[in-house]
């Protein structure tokens, strides 16, 4: 990608970028919106859409603005005040994204999504089709979590999050996480001077032997911090995308930045990838139990690719019906897989230490010779 004598952009090839700013980026300290902001990232997002690159964004923002409409000092603890909080700043933030765009002819769409609209299978490729019929229209997709209705127990829980599983979900090629700091650093430079950029990252992994410290605290009215945003970029690169974490003031720099300049920090993306069902398995399924199992099977699922077989468990956790997602752990309870069962928590209370063969004389039936198939696993190394 190149920059035109015209103010405009080039592009050498046609790629999807989801872009997340946060909420600290979008607000000021009194929690109204920064305008001037908000003005340049749309300008840049329509210079991208302009130069035939598919573009989505996400948005936080809805909670700040409702405060600031409600005169609250200070962002909701209970989640129910959340929740109409959000339905208040939801609609105001919309319309003031929908006069920007609009002034530059660019047509938006809002996407309110859900853990569960990820979860449930059905649910999670229309989603896809949705985003994939949108960019077709060259619309710019405004996604938010649908924190109206979103339950505890099922919700994204930062906009980071959200938006690595959206660039999952659609295959994007880079995620942009735009925040108050301009890259990653080896501590939080607002408060420690000698604090060490970090321009690459070829591994996630690879922050432990640099002795990163990373808070685990948003501002004062987000809910994300460089915890959530190290979490977004290992399931970003997991699914095959380039994230980059830099600074929310100047959204301008995404131009530059896919232009080849060395700004912010890149996380690399993993060259092998799952295919799209292994991902949805990996990344947005709920565990909702574990099965603990014997070394054995252990050794057959990390390194002989086989399915996991009754006769291999030797512990269930959890309370879980078929088809549900569960985390799959050595005698010492790390995990080393997750997938999709075949049998309830009650049924493998009945069949687990026994051969297949063994399952229909227990049971009465046979729903499956194998616990999880290995189509609906994934090692956690992929996770």
């Amino acid at each position: 990608m190149t920059a035109c004598a015209d103010g405009g952009i080039s592009v050498a090839q046609s790629q999807t970028v989801v872009v997340k700013i946060g909420t600290s980026s979008l607000t000021k300290k009194t929690g109204y919106l920064a305008i001037s902001v908000i003005a340049t990232l749309v300008e840049t997002l329509c210079a991208l859409q302009n130069a035939g690159h598919r573009v989505i964004l996400v948005s936080s923002g809805a909670v700040g603005v409702g405060c600031a409409r409600l005169n609250l000092a200070e962002r909701p603890k209970t989640i129910s005040m959340k929740q109409a909080v959000a339905a208040v700043g939801q609609g105001r933030l919309m319309r003031v994204y929908d006069d920007f765009f609009t002034s530059l002819n660019q047509p938006i769409a809002q996407v309110l999504l859900t853990r569960t609209d990820l979860v449930q299978r059905s649910r999670y490729v229309n989603s896809y089709r949705t985003f994939r019929q949108l960019l077709q229209l060259k619309v710019i997709p405004i996604v938010n979590e649908n924190d109206t209705v979103a339950i505890e127990e099922l919700r994204f829980g930062d906009n980071d999050t959200l938006s690595a599983q959206v660039a999952s979900l659609v295959g994007a090629d880079w995620l942009f996480l735009l925040t108050d700091v301009d890259r990653l650093y080896s501590a939080d430079p607002r408060s420690n001077p000698d604090a060490q950029p970090i321009h690459i990252v070829e591994h996630v992994e690879q922050l432990e032997d640099l002795q990163v410290q990373i808070g685990d605290r948003g501002s004062q009215w987000g809910t994300g911090g460089m915890l959530t945003k190290i979490e977004a970029a290992r399931i970003a690169a997991n699914a095959g995308v380039r994230t980059v974490i830099t600074d929310g003031q100047h959204p301008e720099n995404l131009i530059k930045i896919l232009a080849g300049e060395s700004l912010g920090t890149q996380f690399s993306p993993k060259k092998t990838v799952a295919n799209a069902r292994k991902r949805w398995i990996a990344q947005s399924l709920v565990p909702a139990g574990k099965l603990y199992l014997d070394a054995g099977a252990v050794k057959a699922i990390q390194t002989g690719g086989k399915s996991l077989l009754p006769a291999g468990i030797t512990e269930i956790e959890g309370e879980f019906e078929q088809r549900s997602s569960v985390q799959l752990c050595d005698a010492q309870g790390q995990e080393i897989a997750r997938g999709i069962v075949n049998y309830s928590h009650s049924e493998l209370a009945q069949i687990m230490g026994h051969q297949s063969e063994e399952i229909s004389k227990i049971l009465g039936y046979t729903s499956s010779d194998t616990v999880v198939h290995r189509d609906n696993l994934v090692i956690s190394q992929s996770l």
